[in-house]
């Protein structure tokens, strides 16, 4: 194990991160199906610093039918990778998605590029998106996003997340 390893320090990319740490409420909108109109449901996240290095988002709140959902997202950046790295669980699901993302031209968006089980429920695996817009330091958005198999990306989520005063 090289040293250097073990002596990691905070990149500007680490610093971006750092603006998700705190208390935050959230509104979801979310697409069950196509032929469904859009649903709402609300939550909290709470976000905090691993070292300076990481952030640890866990969340709760109700999906859109009333079941109660715990989420954990992870977030860092990898310099060896030029990357930003994570990951994301929740209690709904049994797949781990893994995250590698880079930041939007404006540095306001991290897009965060993963892939998991088509919603079709036909065993395929898509591409999807996870992205996080700062809108200002007390008000972000995380936008998910499916592509389809002509190339064409679907948002089927938005959430709203405003900071706890």
């Amino acid at each position: 194990m090289e040293e250097t390893f073990m002596k990691a320090e905070a990149q500007k990319e680490h610093e971006w991160l750092h603006q998700l740490v705190g208390d935050w409420t959230a509104e979801i909108t979310a697409v069950m199906a196509p032929d469904q109109p859009p649903m709402t449901s609300h939550g909290t996240e709470s976000v905090r610093s691993l070292g300076g290095l990481w952030t640890i988002g866990e969340g709760q709140g109700d999906a859109p039918d009333g079941t109660p959902v715990l989420s954990v997202m992870t977030l860092g950046f990898d310099p060896a990778k030029g990357r930003f790295v994570g990951s994301f669980i929740a209690s709904m699901m049994s797949m781990l998605w893994i995250y590698e993302g880079s930041l939007d031209a404006d540095g306001k968006s991290l897009v965060l590029d993963t892939v998991g089980p088509a919603m079709t429920g036909d065993g395929s695996m898509v591409k999807y998106q996870d992205i996080i817009t700062f809108l200002s330091p007390d008000h972000r958005t995380l936008t998910s996003r499916a592509q389809g198999a002509d190339g064409q990306w679907t948002e089927f989520m938005t959430a709203h997340y405003r900071r706890k005063a």
